[in-house]
Parts: C-alpha cells; sequence; structure tokens
C-alpha cells in the first residue's frame, strides 16, 4: 500500500471515519463523505482517467466541479465529478467505463 499523502489540521480530522472504496479494482482508504476525488489524491492517485481525444492523462483541475477533468465512472455511473461527489463506504470508482471493459 502507498503512503498517505493526506493533510492533518486538528484533532477533529483525526477522528474521521474511514471507510473502504474501490479504485480499478483496487482497495483503498479514505475518510467518509469527502469528495472521492480528494480520497485519491490522498492515497496518491492524481491521473483519473484518459483524456478522450489525445489520451493524455486527466485529473483533479479546478476542484469545484466547474471543468470535468475529474470524471470517472463511479458505481456504474459514468462522467461522475468526482471532486463534487461524497466518497461512501465500497463506492467503486473506475478511470475505465465498465461497458468498455465488460465488467459488470
Amino acid at each position: 500500500m502507498c503512503a498517505s499523502y493526506r493533510l492533518e489540521f486538528s484533532e477533529e480530522s483525526k477522528n474521521e471515519k474511514e471507510v473502504p472504496f474501490y479504485f480499478n479494482g483496487k482497495q483503498l482508504i479514505g475518510n467518509e463523505y469527502e469528495p472521492i476525488a480528494a480520497a485519491l489524491l490522498a492515497n496518491g492517485i492524481r491521473a483519473l482517467r484518459l483524456c478522450d481525444t489525445t489520451g493524455e492523462y486527466r485529473g483533479v483541475f479546478c476542484g469545484i466541479g466547474h471543468c470535468y477533468e475529474c470524471r470517472a465512472e463511479v458505481d456504474g455511473i459514468p462522467n461522475v465529478r468526482t471532486c463534487l461527489t461524497p466518497l461512501t463506504e465500497g463506492t467503486k470508482v473506475s478511470s475505465v467505463p465498465t461497458w468498455q471493459i465488460g465488467v459488470k
């Protein structure tokens, strides 16, 4: 498992409930209800998808839902902005739509 990149600001932040979630089939740990993008960044994951046109890696850019760069498939729903979507236990995030790889 990779090192945590999470910042601790206060004693309250240490009391956050940690929950498991999955990114491309790999189990990770994040804080419940934090944005999925923040949980991925805290786990060292910066690239969330490939650009539809150029094939370049894309990740969090604005972090407030305006740019759509952080889109991923979340629990089977495509094109979800991960910077706006709260993490819950067992959330499945995929950088490649499951319909493209035949996963159900």
